[in-house]
């Protein structure tokens, strides 16, 4: 069997997706990934707070290392490290990152991408306090870095074994989130996106003839009804 029929072979999307939510889809993406990431700690997923760090080096190299999220407030998601290791140097360079987070048992993904600040030095300092004496051996006072990716993208990604998924996004614009959402099916490379006022949240309309998908119309704060259409790439 070559490589590639072995990998074929393999069973994917074998989680199990949640119910339907009751509650609306929140203005924010940080209350959503909050839920989110309880929801698939209540499964069973383990160290659901881990996540795939995507960064560029000064020649635009891309590199990618898995890390724990620290935090997440309105200030940016959190993680850290050693000010001598290659992601310090990438986003000395390059202070731009993405976060990727998969939680296969519940078939759900989550994609974060935006500009990277560091932290106060007090903020460093008290995160490596928190770290476990063998963590915190031989690294020196100021050698440790908190780390803020302050987002202007994320995606909730929620699949399907029918490969019909689910896409929430914020953008952020100025000081607010503009939220869309689309569906995605696989096997005819359409998208359909509607909003639903009556739930607050995502409903799934027939793409045209074209593949293009419907306008979105938003409601509330925001009030104002724009057509978007969303990239297709996972």
């Amino acid at each position: 069997m070559t490589m590639a029929a072995w990998l074929r072979s393999i069973p994917s999307l074998t989680g199990t997706a949640p119910g339907p939510d009751a509650d609306p889809l929140p203005t924010e993406p940080e209350e959503l990934f909050a839920r989110w990431i309880r929801q698939a700690v209540d499964a069973g997923v383990p160290e659901a707070h881990g996540a795939t760090l995507a960064t560029v080096d000064a020649d635009g190299i891309p590199d990618a290392r898995t890390l724990i999220l620290k935090d997440l407030t309105p200030d940016g998601w959190a993680f850290a490290g050693p000010r001598t290791s290659a992601k310090a140097a990438q986003l000395g360079a390059q202070a731009a990152a993405a976060l990727n987070f998969w939680w296969p048992a519940v078939l759900r993904a989550v994609r974060v991408r935006g500009r990277v600040v560091e932290a106060p030095a007090e903020e460093s300092a008290a995160d490596l306090a928190a770290r476990s004496p063998a963590a915190r051996d031989g690294i020196a006072p100021g050698e440790w870095v908190l780390w803020r990716l302050v987002a202007d993208r994320v995606e909730f990604w929620q699949g399907s074994p029918d490969r019909k998924h689910l896409r929430t996004i914020y953008r952020r614009e100025g000081p607010h989130w503009r939220r869309s959402g689309a569906q995605d099916d696989e096997r005819t490379g359409e998208r359909a996106i509607t909003r639903s006022p009556r739930s607050a949240g995502w409903t799934i309309g027939a793409a045209t003839s074209a593949g293009s998908p419907p306008p979105v119309h938003e409601t509330g704060a925001a009030s104002s009804t724009r057509s978007s259409r969303c990239s297709t790439s996972a």
